[in-house]
């Protein structure tokens, strides 16, 4: 809170974003402003709602912070900047960026809000430092239900690649130490996205499809058919770092190639990174994975490995931003709110890896254990929150509970004979 403590235009949204900061990080059942509220011994969501709505708050200096708060404490020269998209399932219509579109949380079309996230992963761990809300065309090409959600006049229509790149040209832009960039097939198939994180000096490990065009002597030539070309000399087993049953295993293999999208001061060293499987059964389909590679110049085969690797930290940080500080669980429409809410949820959860990062680490030979003996395990994050919130939590007293018992059921009824009202105007008009 000292850190980002500036940010806030008066002290009575300071101290509620401290309430607020520490109800995410309450493993409450449901993480939103009704739960926070209570949490927090307020009487009604109002004054959190006006947190996320309309108090005097600098949401992109927040940011700046959350950016700070993670480089300064895990910051690394080798570090990477990972992209990746997540969507969260919604009802309705109004709901700022919804739409019937492509989610990976679903795994299928629904409608759904989808959001780019940039996170940074370096050796001591890895946090959310910076998120774009993507808006489909339906939206930035409707100007009255943009300004109903409350999204500003200079936001216009930007692919997922095209947000991805902001944000690293803003992280870049800011002094983050980092190396690497890495992301799916999304941003690796973007050429203006290769072409922009080179031209930062930045080295890139970007998954492509199996049907990318890859450019050779003899013409462009399908990934899938230069891997089923190479010889068995030409792939090493390596480990892509370890997973929840140990080393993740792959058999990999390099091939020199150019990247025609990148411009001829930034060109250096390219290749097509190709995965398979170290072990398949007899007669059994071959499972390829494909990247495009680069770097100022040259490095070796496991340093590529290890970065496309790393890009699966995105997806435990999605699961624990999620889990542990409710990312997904806002209930909110307008665009400042989606903003505010995320940054927020983004700084509690960058405080427990920050935390898992900065304890002391054992000596050699020292093992830690408890009165019993037992040898104990290295901080987790989700210890790190229990540690932190068991003190904070205090039973409500009963006329508390019995109070936002009323509440509730007094508002969601409310709530409920809104919609109905709404459903029967729309199908008078």
């Amino acid at each position: 809170m000292l850190t980002i403590g500036a940010r806030f235009g008066r002290v009575e949204p300071r101290r509620r974003a401290r309430a607020f900061l520490q109800g995410m990080l309450a493993g409450l059942p449901r993480v939103n402003c009704w739960t926070i509220a209570e949490h927090a011994g307020e009487q009604d969501p109002r004054a959190m709602q006006r947190l996320l709505a309309s108090a005097v708050v600098d949401a992109d200096g927040l940011r700046d912070d959350l950016r700070g708060y993670v480089t300064g404490h895990l910051g690394d020269p080798d570090a990477v900047l990972i992209v990746d998209e997540t969507g969260d399932v919604k009802k309705g219509t109004r709901t700022v960026g919804v739409q019937r579109q492509y989610t990976g949380t679903a795994g299928r079309i629904e409608n759904a809000q989808v959001a780019v996230y940039l996170a940074y992963a370096a050796q001591r761990g890895y946090a959310f430092i910076d998120r774009a809300l993507y808006l489909p065309r339906s939206w930035t090409g409707d100007q009255a239900r943009c300004q109903d959600a409350g999204v500003p006049g200079d936001v216009t229509f930007a692919t997922k690649p095209a947000l991805a790149l902001a944000m690293i040209t803003r992280a870049v832009t800011a002094g983050t130490p980092a190396r690497w960039a890495a992301g799916d097939e999304v941003y690796g198939n973007d050429p203006k996205l290769r072409a922009g994180i080179a031209g930062h000096g930045l080295g890139f490990v970007l998954a492509v499809a199996k049907d990318h065009q890859i450019p050779t002597a003899a013409g462009p030539r399908r990934a899938i058919d230069l891997a089923v070309c190479l010889p068995d000399g030409a792939w090493q087993q390596l480990s892509a770092g370890d997973g929840a049953k140990g080393p993740r295993l792959y058999d990999w293999a390099l091939a020199e190639t150019t990247d025609p999208a990148l411009p001829a001061a930034s060109q250096g060293a390219n290749w097509l990174l190709i995965r398979r499987p170290a072990r398949t059964a007899p007669g059994a389909k071959i499972e390829y994975a494909f990247y495009r590679a680069h770097a100022p110049g040259p490095v070796p085969l496991h340093t590529l490995v290890r970065v496309a690797g790393i890009r699966w930290k995105v997806e435990e940080g999605f699961a624990g931003g999620k889990e542990l500080t409710g990312l997904d669980q806002h209930q909110v429409r307008s665009w400042t709110s989606w903003t505010r809410w995320t940054v927020l949820a983004m700084l509690a959860h960058a405080f427990l890896p920050v935390m898992t990062a900065t304890q002391p680490a054992p000596g050699p030979g020292d093992v830690h254990r408890d009165q019993a003996g037992h040898e104990l395990i290295p901080l987790t994050r989700n210890e790190i929150r229990r540690l932190f919130t068991g003190p904070l939590s205090h039973p409500q007293p009963a006329q508390d509970q019995l109070h936002w018992s009323h509440w509730r059921r007094r508002h969601q009824a409310t709530a409920r004979t809104c919609h109905y009202q709404r459903r029967e105007a729309l199908a008078i008009t």
